[in-house]
């Protein structure tokens, strides 16, 4: 039971766990671009920084991911 609760704390540092939060952080892109558009559509320039904040902030979060994906390599808790 233990080894089982192990593994499922472990799920976040294994390779499917970042592929589900990069997946995840992606999905936030959607209301990101929902933002821009409306920001640009009414030409509102404080709603169009906070959106290129927003959109920074993903970027930043999935190269985090990409990094944290590459160091995993083949120690992977899932497959151990």
């Amino acid at each position: 039971m233990s080894d089982k609760l192990s593994k499922a704390k472990g799920f976040k540092k294994s390779r499917a766990g970042t592929y589900l939060s990069i997946g995840t952080t992606l999905f936030g892109a959607l209301s990101v671009v929902k933002q821009l558009k409306k920001a640009r559509g009414e030409s509102d320039t404080l709603m169009l920084a906070d959106a290129v904040v927003s959109a920074a902030a993903i970027v930043t979060g999935v190269a985090v991911l990409v990094r944290e994906l590459r160091r995993i390599g083949d120690d992977d808790v899932l497959l151990g």
